[in-house]
């Protein structure tokens, strides 16, 4: 059946693994929504890191990111919804796991860019416009979308179970495969509950629905989709629970499927 919405995420699945896009792959995206096929990207990206990518969806693609945190428009450069976690339960969060798992470090994603503790252990570069802080948690100047910790003394599936312990009923933690962090969120907000409701604004049913991925924070947006693509470079999890899979994003997966819808 024929799709009415295709949503990709993209580290690992449709980008290569250094992080590109191919141009096969940009090529087979635009292609879909030429052909009238909502393309939407769903990334545990946050809006900084989607205006390089401005290439792949054309003039009026849009990015659910940050785990369903942001709606960014990213032809227009713009954030115009977002649901942020509050304040209070991110201080409550933060001491938390400073006590129970000593030498945890912060960051905030939020709308207006990354906010990091002075030890927090960044693996990406951090932008020219970080704001620093000793406690994350005294920041409120703007909300977090998405509350990162990362502990270097723990592996990463020791940290991540042990921060999910922690945090428990008040956030949802996530794994993208990126360096150990556990990527925290508002209860409610994963990438499915965002792609579900942006279809709802659109009329379009989860039937109607083509996902891609390869982490475990794609499993909520996999099992929801009415049909779901796993590559083949995905988690064990993934594999399992998807209803497809295509081949490696290094071999442009997703771009092979599209191809043959179109």
């Amino acid at each position: 059946m024929r799709p009415d919405l295709i949503a990709t995420d993209l580290d690992g699945t449709l980008l290569r693994s250094d992080g590109t896009v191919s141009t096969r792959s940009a090529d087979a995206l635009r292609a879909a929504s030429d052909a009238g096929i909502e393309t939407v990207l769903v990334t545990a990206r946050p809006p900084r890191w989607l205006d390089e990518l401005g290439h792949i969806v054309g003039d009026h693609g849009i990015a659910l990111c940050g785990n369903g945190a942001f709606r960014y428009d990213v032809a227009g450069r713009r954030v115009f919804g977002e649901r942020t976690i509050d304040p209070v339960v991110v201080a409550e969060i933060v001491t938390d796991l400073r006590e129970q798992i000593p030498g945890t470090g912060f960051a905030a994603e939020r709308s207006t860019g990354l906010a990091a503790e002075n030890m927090f252990a960044a693996i990406h570069d951090h932008p020219e416009d970080l704001v620093t802080t000793s406690d994350i948690e005294l920041l409120r100047d703007a909300p977090a979308g998405k509350l990162l910790a990362r502990n270097p003394h723990l592996t990463d599936e020791e940290f991540i179970t042990a921060a999910t312990e922690v945090v428990g009923e008040r956030g949802i933690v996530a794994f993208s495969g990126a360096g150990g962090l556990a990527e925290i969120s508002a209860v409610g907000v994963t990438k499915a509950a965002a792609l579900a409701d942006w279809c709802a604004e659109l009329g379009i049913a989860a039937s109607r629905v083509w996902a891609f991925g390869d982490m475990p924070n794609d499993l909520p947006m996999l099992t929801w989709a009415g049909r779901s693509f796993a590559v083949a470079n995905a988690h064990p999890d993934v594999l399992a629970a998807a209803t497809d899979t295509c081949l490696a994003n290094d071999e442009d997966g997703v771009a092979v499927v599209l191809e043959g819808l179109l």
